[in-house]
């Protein structure tokens, strides 16, 4: 992943490469607006970590950065595109902004990037993997997700995978109740960490933790306990236990979260891989000088972890597009060799390239 001479191994089906769009607009980095939800578990933490503005009230407890859903599909935030949504550029232009990645089963775009705020604990929950969902006959796929933790409080936590020991029929016996939460195992949570959380892993997220989360485009959760809470309308948010207990794995073997060891790449900079999935890979990237890439003929996301910085393409010969902290830039595939670059101090990146 991430070097321009390194081929992807991922199985894709046949398809020739990107053809030139018919819109050259679109061979360029593009900058998404963002949808904002509120949550009661949700907070305004965002707004100091990674420091992006919230274009809504209230607790928000996620910020979808590039999204493709029925509810929400993301839209160019400016320049000659703006306003087309990334739906309508993926029905013209499939092979562009693909390449070689695949739609989801839905045929949309095959991930969803989002900011999540926990102000409150997120639910005890847990999500299918596909075959899972294909057995339950969902609509939607399954879900597999990671986080970057971008800050912690003092004794945050993460809530990830089942304590050693816990079989089925211990685990069934405290679902739906409060002692299900004492049968996860709880990592103390801070800010650099990165967790793969396989679908059929219980799980959920701290009070004081902001993370970023990178997951299939799925939409489906199954609640199993929500600490006792009425939702934003007074009523008791809806629990899912019966499904809940035919998608989770008891076998599933879950590394806790961890913080990744860079590796010096080119002069002034460092990478590490921190996820070489089916359905997606995940780099970060510490840009110290400038660093020239390659799309490999898949879509490439970027995530400004903090520092600021630009990108470019190799064939645009001009000082490239300002990149911030907080700042989610989608690269089509057509787009091809591109360089990042920071501007002061080292940019820290999550490069998420596009699989499933």
């Amino acid at each position: 992943m991430g070097g321009r001479e390194r081929r992807s191994t991922v199985p894709c089906p046949a398809t020739v490469s990107a053809a030139e769009p018919v819109d050259p607009a679109l061979c360029q980095p593009l900058r998404f607006d963002r949808a904002c939800l509120e949550k009661v578990w949700g907070g305004r933490a965002l707004e100091q970590t990674p420091g992006i503005a919230l274009s809504a009230e209230g607790p928000i407890g996620e910020v979808w950065e590039l999204a493709d859903r029925e509810e929400h599909t993301s839209k160019v935030a400016w320049g000659p595109l703006a306003g087309r949504s990334l739906r309508g550029l993926l029905e013209d232009e499939p092979q562009a902004m693909l390449g070689r990645a695949r739609l989801s089963v839905r045929d949309r775009f095959p991930l969803l990037i989002k900011y999540l705020c926990a102000g409150r604990p997120l639910s005890v929950q847990v999500h299918p993997d596909d075959a899972a969902a294909r057995r339950m006959h969902l609509s939607d796929a399954g879900k597999f997700e990671a986080w970057y933790v971008l800050a912690a409080e003092p004794g945050s936590v993460l809530y990830l995978g089942l304590q050693p020991g816990v079989d089925a029929a211990r685990f069934a016996a405290q679902a739906g109740g409060p002692g299900v939460a004492d049968l996860l195992m709880a990592w103390p949570a801070h800010a650099g960490q990165f967790a793969v959380v396989p679908a059929g892993t219980l799980h959920s997220i701290g009070a004081g933790v902001t993370v970023v989360e990178i997951q299939q485009n799925s939409d489906v959760t199954f609640r199993l306990y929500d600490w006792d809470r009425m939702g934003l309308d007074g009523e008791p948010r809806e629990v899912h236990l019966e499904q809940a207990l035919l998608a989770l794995d008891y076998e599933a073997q879950v590394e806790g979260p961890h913080e990744p060891l860079l590796e010096e790449r080119s002069e002034g900079n460092r990478g590490a891989v921190l996820c070489d999935g089916e359905h997606f890979g995940i780099e970060l990237l510490e840009v110290g000088t400038h660093v020239d890439l390659e799309t490999d003929d898949l879509a490439i996301v970027y995530i400004v972890i903090s520092g600021r910085g630009g990108i470019s393409r190799e064939a645009a010969h001009d000082d490239g597009l300002a990149m911030d902290s907080g700042d989610t830039w989608f690269v089509p595939a057509c787009v091809g060799a591109h360089r990042l670059e920071a501007r002061g101090e080292p940019m820290n990146v999550l490069r998420v390239e596009t699989r499933a």
